[in-house]
């Protein structure tokens, strides 16, 4: 009775592994696409990946790095908010940088005080007490030698009227008198002089140096607010009130690495399309005077036609791609950039991947 049981079991498990190979054996109906994939409108199109940005003369979309380090403490201009050449963007944290300015400000202040107080010179008040020093000096050499004259005309009548010792003294007296005259004097002639000319050009150069420190600094206090380079419009902010940004820019919480703190584009209705030409189509390409190329914006049945601009001739690494597995991660790629105007009623934002199709060869 057992192995009726099995036997039944098998036939059973072998009856439903026929089955469910049948089933999963008919092909299924695809599901249609999302949307429709762009057409190519031309026979011999060369179809690339294109982003849409600002339109430049040259370069790419205005990215913003701050020159100098710190916590920022306000964000003046919101995203998508178009601003003017010099418009405050973002305040970094100045308030050492800024005690330092004052610091240098009042050494700069004092180097040139000083230098004035030496050009200044002589200093009226010390020139009187000098010539009253040389007066007075004047006045003990007549008294001295008013001594000295009365003692030698009593020595020459009376040689016993005047002893020697008194004699000598008033000679010594009167010799220190004329000498102590001769210091003031000169004394009297360097204060006249004013200050010496080595020390006023050590003093002119001290007191540009500190100039220059402070010029230095206040040059660099003003780099803590951020100002817009031109006329534009604000396409992102990557800084917070409290964040910390540097010259490698700040941080990006999603993408876990460093960038520009604000990325600004051009005011102007007219966006740009950067392409990257697969190096194995490069041959494909038709003279620049003669590049045609039409863009796609993904999800819609809209085509825009795309005025050449120019070409970068650096063949370089590919950065995006396109995610298609089939595509090489080592592809050298020729950008090639056109600009277009987007059409009435068609939002079109820098950033944005698009397909593009370029007549070929």
């Amino acid at each position: 009775m057992r192995n009726k049981i099995t036997f039944a079991l098998v036939v059973v498990g072998v009856l439903g592994a026929l089955w469910s190979a049948y089933v999963y054996a008919v092909p299924g109906k695809p599901l249609p696409p999302v949307f429709d994939p762009a057409p190519n409108p031309y026979a011999d199109g060369i179809y690339t990946n294109g982003i849409v940005e600002s339109y430049q003369s040259n370069g790419e979309n205005i990215n913003i790095y701050p020159e100098v380090a710190g916590s920022i403490v306000r964000v003046f201009v919101t995203e998508g908010q178009p601003v003017t050449q010099g418009t405050p963007l973002v305040q970094i944290d100045d308030t050492i940088q800024l005690a330092t300015v004052e610091q240098l400000k009042s050494q700069a202040e004092a180097g040139q005080a000083l230098l004035e107080e030496l050009r200044a010179q002589p200093r009226k008040e010390n020139l009187e007490v000098s010539r009253a020093q040389v007066e007075m000096a004047q006045a003990s050499l007549k008294n001295m030698q008013d001594q000295l004259d009365k003692q030698q005309r009593s020595h020459d009548i009376v040689p016993e009227s005047v002893s020697r010792d008194v004699l000598d003294n008033a000679i010594n007296a009167q010799r220190v008198a004329k000498a102590n005259l001769e210091v003031v004097t000169r004394q009297y002639e360097q204060t006249k002089a004013g200050a010496w000319v080595f020390d006023v050009r050590n003093q002119q150069k001290q007191a540009e140096a500190s100039a220059k420190a402070y010029e230095a600094s206040a040059a660099l206090l003003a780099k803590y607010l951020i100002k817009a380079p031109i006329d534009g419009i604000v396409l992102s902010i990557n800084a917070t009130a409290g964040s910390y940004v540097s010259s490698q820019g700040g941080y990006d919480t999603y993408t876990q690495g460093f960038g520009p703190i604000v990325v600004m584009g051009t005011s102007k209705g007219t966006l740009a399309v950067r392409c990257y030409i697969d190096e194995i189509l490069i041959p494909r390409l038709p003279p620049a005077d003669k590049l045609e190329a039409q863009m796609f914006i993904r999800g819609t049945s809209t085509s825009i036609p795309l005025d050449f601009v120019r070409l970068q001739p650096y063949v370089s690494p590919k950065i995006q791609l396109s995610n298609q597995r089939q595509e090489k991660v080592d592809l050298r790629v020729l950008p090639v950039i056109f600009r277009f105007q987007p059409p009435r009623g068609v939002q079109v934002f820098p950033g944005e991947l698009v397909d593009v199709y370029i007549r070929g060869k």
